[in-house]
């Protein structure tokens, strides 16, 4: 997963460590393959979407949407009625995928996240009912 992280982010990668850690806590499961992953919490009945990547040789080939289908299912089975992320507001294709899985915005956290140039993006926040 970390090295997947590494080769699809433009931010700090996660370490082996990090990953190890969230995979460890009560709730958190991951979906994907060697091409790509999403790693996500359920805590009562709400899912969060902690990270999502595809490796950059692997993109536009659907495994993303697909990766949402399948955490999602997987949460709501593990009782979740909801789920939430967060995404920079400068990312793009990845609020277009949030968008056309049903998600929509509920908030914005100013200045969130740092670019390694220093520039601070906003973060959008994120969420769905789940069937």
């Amino acid at each position: 997963m970390a090295a997947i992280h590494a080769a699809a982010s433009d931010d700090r990668p996660w370490s082996a460590a990090e990953f190890a850690a969230l995979l460890a806590s009560p709730g958190c499961f991951a979906s994907g393959d060697v091409r790509a992953f999403a790693l996500v919490r359920v805590i009562l009945d709400e899912a969060e979407l902690l990270t999502i990547a595809t490796r950059p040789q692997h993109r536009r080939q659907g495994l993303a949407r697909a990766l949402m289908a399948d955490w999602q299912a997987e949460a709501a089975r593990r009782g979740a009625t909801r789920a939430f992320l967060e995404v920079a507001a400068d990312n793009a294709p990845a609020r277009a995928l949030y968008e056309a899985c049903g998600y929509s915005q509920t908030g914005r956290r100013r200045g969130y996240y740092r670019r390694g140039t220093g520039a601070a993006v906003d973060a959008l926040l994120m969420a769905r009912t789940l069937p």
